[in-house]
């Protein structure tokens, strides 16, 4: 082999030494509840004492969050984060935002009659949807959402409070789970700067 050409394969060689490798496509990013045995189908009582079903809402993302109308401070703070952030993306994004329903169940179906939920969840802006139903139903659709709550005595038979999980359900046009909605994120105590911005991020991440 001259002398020539050995330079010239060497050279090449050294060349492709040097020559990064294409990346290995990464994958797509999976919703962090998917595959998760939360929610199910289920019929409770709407505002206007009609039945309700989840499957109502079959095509549409829903984001379903649990509490009660006599909750003093976390439930109206969580519902005031959660129509700010649907607020917020929806202006972005006006089409998606369109085929998100936010939906309230009440944890205390005791107290919260239709009646009362319908005023409560009327505070929140006019998508936000409230489901009551009888104790039993209430326990059955917590259960398969997997919340927790339990009745907290106070000085009278109507003066208790409810403790409760505090998660809004991220679910998908099929009704199955994508993500817990960051309702409590401590970066600034402004409702359409804190919390409704990392809510709007999140829809912005799955809501397509």
């Amino acid at each position: 082999m001259n002398k020539a050409r050995f330079s010239s394969m060497v050279a090449a060689m050294a060349l492709a030494g040097c020559q990064a490798s294409d990346p290995a496509p990464s994958a797509p990013e999976r919703p962090p509840l998917e595959g998760a045995s939360i929610g199910g189908p289920f019929t409770l009582t709407g505002s206007d004492g009609k039945p309700v079903s989840f499957s109502d809402f079959d095509g549409k993302y829903r984001i379903v969050y649990f509490g009660y109308t006599y909750c003093p401070d976390v439930c109206p703070v969580d519902l005031q984060h959660i129509s700010a952030g649907l607020r917020r993306f929806s202006k972005e994004n006006p089409t998606l935002g369109r085929d998100i329903q936010p939906i309230f169940i009440t944890v205390d179906p005791e107290r919260d009659t239709p009646a009362v939920v319908g005023d409560y969840v009327g505070n929140f802006g006019k998508r936000l949807i409230g489901l009551t139903g009888t104790p039993e139903q209430i326990a059955k659709v917590a259960q398969e959402f997997a919340v927790y709550y339990s009745k907290e005595p106070g000085s009278g038979p109507d003066d208790y409070l409810m403790a409760h999980s505090q998660t809004p359900f991220l679910m998908g046009r099929d009704g199955k789970p994508l993500a817990v909605l960051p309702v409590d994120d401590p970066s600034t105590p402004k409702v359409d700067e804190g919390s409704a911005k990392a809510i709007a991020d999140e829809l912005d991440r799955w809501v397509s």
